[in-house]
C-alpha cells in the first residue's frame, strides 16, 4: 500500500482565508480607483462585512475540522487514513487500556488466597447450625474480565462467585415467558416443590417468600443473610492475614458485598489495593448459577425479590477458550473489545447526565461483548488477524449500531442454535426462550446511543487527545521486586 497523505486543516484554512481576503481586497482596489474616490469610501464598508464572513467561514471549519469531521457512514469505511488510526489506537491501548500481565497475575494470585481463607472459614462457621440452614459449598468461581483476559486499565477491581449450598427440593423454574421481573434479562425462580416436609418450614420462614400462591427462595433474604455471615468471619480472617494484608468488608444494601484488600508493602510487590466483589451463587448445574438481580429502585411488590438471574460465565469462558484455539495466534478480537469499551468510558466523561448514565447501561460490559461473539460467529476468524484492528474494530462498531437501530441483541447463549458443535451447551440454556439485552430501554434513547456510538468512532483520535492528560491516565504500577531481582541473576541455560 502506497502512503496516505492528509490535508493539515491548521495550515489550509488559514492560507485559504489569506488568499482569498487578498483576492477581495484587490477587487475592492480596481472598482475604487476606477468609480472614484466617494465609490472607495463607500465600497470600503462591504470590504469589512466580507472580511469578516470569510474569517467566521474560517473559524467554523477549524471548529469541524478539530472535532474530527470526516466522511460520515454510508457505503465506504468510515475512518479516514487507515495508518493514522491505527497509531493513534495503538498508543492509546498502550498507554491507558493495557494491562500488564504481570500484575494482573500478582493480583489474582493474592485475591485468590484471601478469598479462599474467608471462603473456608464461612463455610466452617456455617455448618454449625445444621443441614436445613444456608452454608457455603466451600469453592469460589472466578469470573469477569480480570479473568478472561480483556480487563482494561488497572488489576484493582474482580469479580467472585460463592456457590451456596441449599436444602432440598428447591426446583428452578424460568419466568420471563410471564412478564415478571426487568426487560431485557432472563429470570428465574426456585420454586419448592409441593409437599414440603414440616421440618423445612423453619428455613421457608427464613429465607423465602410467596409468588403465586407457592414458596419461592428469596434472593434478598439470601442476600442479607451472605453478607452478616461473611461479617462474623471476617475477624478471624482478618487475624490470620495480618501479616499480608488488611481486609474490610463493605455491604450497600441489595448489593453484593465488596472486599477491600490492601496489601503489606512487604508481601505484594505491587502495592495495588483490590476491591472484590463476593456474589452469593446458587448452583442449578452445568456449570450454571442463579445471582440477585441488581436493584432498579422501590419495588411495591414481592415478586422481584423472588427472581433471580442467570449467570452463564463459565460458558463464556469456555466460549473464549474455543476462540483462541480456532483463531490465529495474533488475533485481535478481545484488542477490539478493551480499545471500544476504553472508547466508551472516554466518550461517557464528555455527556451531560442522564444520558451520561443511560449512555453506560446501554453500552455495558456484557453488551459489548455479547456483540462481539455475534460478530465473531458470522466471518472467518483469519479475518481477525492483528493486521487488520482498525478494520475489525469498525465492523464491531457498525454491527453494535445496527443493533441499537433494531433495537435487538439477543443474549448469546439462550436458545443460540447456532453455536458450533464443540460449544455443546447444557439442557437449560437450550431450552431457554431468547432474550433480546436491549428491550429494557426505549427507541429514542437507542436511536440517540447508536449515533453518539458512530460520532465516538469518527471523532476517535479527537477524543482520545482530548482525554490524554497526565489526570486520565493510569499511575504506573510500583516495579516489582521480584522482576528486579531476575535482572540480577545470571541467565538460566
Amino acid at each position: 500500500a502506497g502512503p496516505v497523505y492528509t490535508v493539515n486543516l491548521r495550515v489550509l484554512w488559514p492560507l485559504a482565508t489569506a488568499l482569498c481576503t487578498a483576492l477581495l481586497c484587490l477587487y475592492q482596489a480596481l472598482r475604487g480607483g476606477a468609480a472614484g474616490e466617494g465609490a472607495a469610501e463607500a465600497g470600503s464598508v462591504p470590504l469589512l462585512k466580507g472580511s469578516a464572513l470569510l474569517l467566521l467561514g474560517c473559524l467554523l471549519a477549524r471548529c469541524c475540522g478539530g472535532a474530527g469531521g470526516g466522511p460520515r457512514p454510508g457505503g465506504f469505511r468510515l475512518a479516514v487514513s487507515t495508518g493514522a488510526q491505527r497509531d493513534v489506537l495503538e498508543r492509546f491501548y498502550v498507554r491507558q487500556l493495557r494491562v500488564s500481565p504481570h500484575v494482573l497475575g500478582h493480583s489474582k494470585a493474592h485475591v485468590g488466597r484471601v478469598v479462599a481463607e474467608l471462603v473456608r472459614a464461612a463455610k466452617a462457621q456455617g455448618l454449625q447450625p445444621g443441614p436445613l440452614a444456608l452454608s457455603l459449598r466451600g469453592d469460589f468461581v472466578r469470573i469477569g474480565s480480570a479473568y478472561e483476559q480483556h480487563k482494561v486499565r488497572s488489576p484493582d477491581c474482580f469479580d467472585i462467585l460463592v456457590p451456596l449450598r441449599l436444602p432440598p427440593h428447591l426446583e428452578p423454574q424460568p419466568r420471563c415467558a410471564e412478564g415478571l421481573g426487568p426487560h431485557g434479562a432472563f429470570v428465574c425462580g426456585l420454586r419448592a416443590r409441593g409437599g414440603w416436609p414440616r421440618r423445612y418450614r423453619p428455613f421457608a420462614e427464613g429465607f423465602c417468600v410467596e409468588l403465586q400462591g407457592r414458596c419461592h427462595l428469596s434472593s434478598a433474604l439470601v442476600l442479607r443473610w451472605f453478607q452478616g455471615h461473611l461479617q462474623r468471619c471476617l475477624g478471624a480472617v482478618r487475624y490470620r492475614l495480618q501479616e499480608r494484608c488488611r481486609i474490610s468488608l463493605s455491604a450497600c444494601q441489595g448489593r453484593p458485598p465488596v472486599l477491600h484488600i490492601v496489601p503489606c508493602s512487604d508481601y505484594v510487590c505491587c502495592h495495588i489495593s483490590m476491591a472484590v466483589r463476593l456474589i452469593p451463587a446458587i448452583p442449578i448445574g452445568d456449570a450454571l448459577y442463579l445471582t440477585a438481580l441488581p436493584p432498579e429502585g422501590p419495588l411495591p411488590t414481592p415478586a422481584p425479590e423472588a427472581l433471580w438471574g442467570l449467570n452463564a460465565s463459565r460458558q463464556e469462558q469456555r466460549l473464549l477458550s474455543w476462540l483462541k484455539e480456532q483463531a490465529p495466534a495474533s488475533s485481535c478480537h478481545l484488542k477490539c473489545l478493551q480499545i471500544l469499551k476504553g472508547l466508551r468510558d472516554l466518550r461517557g466523561q464528555g455527556l451531560e447526565e442522564p444520558f451520561s448514565s443511560q449512555w453506560s447501561r446501554v453500552l455495558s460490559s456484557y453488551v459489548l461483548k455479547t456483540a462481539l461473539f455475534s460478530l465473531l460467529m458470522q466471518g472467518p476468524l483469519e479475518a481477525w488477524d492483528e493486521r487488520f484492528l482498525v478494520e475489525r474494530l469498525e465492523d464491531l462498531v457498525l454491527y453494535l449500531r445496527d443493533c441499537l437501530r433494531k433495537q435487538v441483541l439477543m443474549h448469546f447463549f439462550l436458545g443460540n442454535t447456532s453455536l458450533p458443535e464443540a460449544m455443546a451447551l447444557p439442557r437449560f440454556l437450550k431450552e431457554a426462550a431468547p432474550v433480546n439485552l436491549l428491550a429494557a430501554f426505549d427507541g429514542l434513547m437507542l436511536d440517540l446511543t447508536a449515533f453518539q456510538l458512530i460520532n465516538t468512532w469518527i471523532q476517535a483520535p479527537h477524543i482520545i487527545r482530548m482525554y490524554s492528560s497526565p489526570r486520565y491516565l493510569r499511575p504506573m504500577p510500583t516495579p516489582c521486586r521480584h522482576v528486579t531481582e531476575a535482572k540480577h541473576e545470571p541467565p538460566s541455560e
